[in-house]
């Protein structure tokens, strides 16, 4: 059983490097005539139990474990101010709930997984769990297979003060989702991913006839076979903020119908890998407070319901749209965009070939556009990036990553967009190492990532034997302690032909990870880091 520390145990990512072992002090006081008095003094005795709780609130997961085993005070001072856990939920785990919850009686934060070759807890387990916990404001669950609607509705009742639930996996259905929205008045979040028992023939999930919450102010659904079911839910959730359906079955033009009535207080809509039309966003244009949309991999969208939501979304400050290169968006849409949404701070573009026309009305128009990524566009070349380094004056963060673009056109980025901090290059066959270089002595402020700055895997011969190396530039690699850098896999002597081959494989693995679409994670980082600055 694993235990997650109450807080961001990290510095910047790292953990700090120091393991406590015991808080005495060994002092000696010679008395004379060869008496020596030994006496232990545990400085940590004169802190107070706030401050020594702030102290582990600093330590990863190892550390604070450890430090728990110390005495007796900080076991009781970590269990005390525990506030979040993370456990393996399998069934042996009902004969530890009691003792493991007399220590940890802080708990409002608790997440249960259980990978697929276990056994899941029980209800009789996840009920009690509830009885000992009644703090708990965030649950989520992961695996519990095992886990019924009558659990689910036994333990709702106890937990009164829910306000997220996240739920994938598991196998109960409808019933048990409407119990937590009937006993769970103050519940906020709601995610729902692979839900086995929502299923065609499940009944509709929504909020009850008498004593209707109105905190619900976010859903998630994920991979659904039926998630049609949650249409009464969205639709009559007045204060919902944000929607995000992703991968689910089915046609939702009618969901998003019921949803666009002009009373809906959206302002966050996630639209992914789903069959939806023109039809549901003309219904999105009508929830006029919406700032962020992503309309990602939906090949039925086409220019026109992406002109009827920017005539009408003027609030629009987010826009993804990955296109599948099916070319049903493009400048007709954008320019729209363009015309409309003058707030716009941040656009991705993937898989839609915008051309200089489209590009240049928005940089244009929307003079407070931050954060700009075009991916994967044929007609996205020198002009274009030329077009917005003269225009977007506001612009700080821009990835251009699988378009034909050259050095010429990130030359023009040296004496275009002042505001720029961040610049990244991937993927643009054309465009050489030394541009970066060269951008890089230009503007000494602005951070360039470009394919030739990731490290790459090189062999080295290092007493007799063949090994890895992570190196930024093969060529420049110099093996320690004697060893020979063999410039290409496959070039070793007879005896190392296993590792050349092992080698082989780590290397098409690495090559791997690094196609992957990085973007959208790229951009969520950077939004989140700018929502973090501006709150401050």
């Amino acid at each position: 059983m694993g235990q997650a520390p109450s807080s961001t145990a990290d510095l910047n990512g790292r953990e700090l490097g120091f393991r406590l072992c015991t808080p005495v002090i060994v002092e000696t006081v010679d008395l004379g005539n060869g008496f020596v008095l030994i006496k232990d003094r545990d400085f940590t005795g004169d802190l107070p139990d706030e401050c020594l709780a702030h102290v582990f609130q600093f330590l990863g997961a190892g550390d604070r474990k450890r430090c728990s085993l110390v005495c007796k005070r900080w076991l009781f001072v970590d269990g005390q101010n525990r506030h979040r856990l993370s456990l393996d939920a399998r069934d042996e785990i009902f004969s530890f709930i009691t003792s493991m919850f007399n220590r940890f009686d802080s708990v409002t934060k608790l997440a249960l997984r259980c990978d697929r070759k276990s056994v899941s807890l029980s209800d009789q387990a996840l009920v009690m769990i509830s009885v000992r916990c009644l703090n708990l404001t965030r649950v989520k669950l992961r695996g519990c297979r095992e886990i019924t609607d009558l659990g689910m509705e036994e333990f709702a009742k106890n937990c009164g003060n829910l306000k997220k639930l996240s739920v994938g996996s598991c196998n109960f259905g409808a019933k048990g989702v409407n119990s937590m929205l009937e006993h769970c008045k103050l519940l906020e979040e709601l995610s729902v991913k692979r839900l086995r028992g929502i299923h065609e023939a499940a009944e509709l999930i929504q909020l009850p006839v008498a004593g209707s919450s109105s905190s619900l102010r976010s859903i998630c659904l994920k991979e659904l076979v039926n998630g049609q079911v949650f249409e009464p839910l969205v639709a009559s959730t007045r204060t919902l903020k944000t929607l995000k359906i992703i991968r689910c079955l089915g046609d939702w033009d009618k969901v998003l119908q019921m949803i666009g009535d002009g009373k809906s207080s959206l302002s966050e809509i996630h639209l992914e890998r789903l069959q939806v039309s023109d039809i549901g966003l003309s219904a999105i244009s009508r929830c006029s407070s919406v700032e962020t949309l992503h309309i990602v991999k939906t090949p039925d969208c086409s220019n026109y319901g992406l002109i009827d939501v920017a005539q009408r979304c003027k609030l629009l400050r987010k826009l993804h749209i990955d296109g599948w290169r099916t070319n049903m968006i493009g400048d007709e849409g954008l320019i729209a965009v363009a015309k409309h949404c003058l707030n716009l701070q941040e656009l991705v573009l993937i898989g839609v070939n915008a051309t200089h026309m489209s590009l240049a009305a928005i940089a244009t128009n929307c003079e407070k556009l931050e954060r700009l990524a075009l991916c994967g566009s044929k007609t996205i070349g020198d002009a274009e990036i030329a077009c917005i380094a003269m225009k977007c004056g506001a612009l700080r963060k821009f990835c251009i990553k699988g378009c034909p673009v050259s050095d010429v056109g990130i030359e023009a980025l040296a004496g275009g967009c002042p505001n720029l901090v961040k610049l990244k290059v991937k993927k643009c066959k054309v465009v050489t190492g030394e541009i970066g270089e060269w951008l890089r002595e230009r503007r000494k402020t602005l951070v360039v990532s470009m394919d030739s700055d990731e490290t790459e895997a090189t062999l080295a011969v290092v007493d007799g034997e063949v090994e890895a190396v992570m190196v930024e530039n093969p060529r420049m690699a110099q093996a320690g302690g004697g060893g020979v850098v063999v410039p290409e896999i496959g070039t070793g002597n007879g005896g190392g032909n296993n590792g050349v081959s092992r080698l082989a494989m780590f290397r098409s693995k690495l090559g791997f990870l690094t196609g992957r679409n990085l973007v959208t994670c790229t951009f969520k980082r950077w939004s989140h880091n700018d929502n973090g600055s501006s709150s401050t």
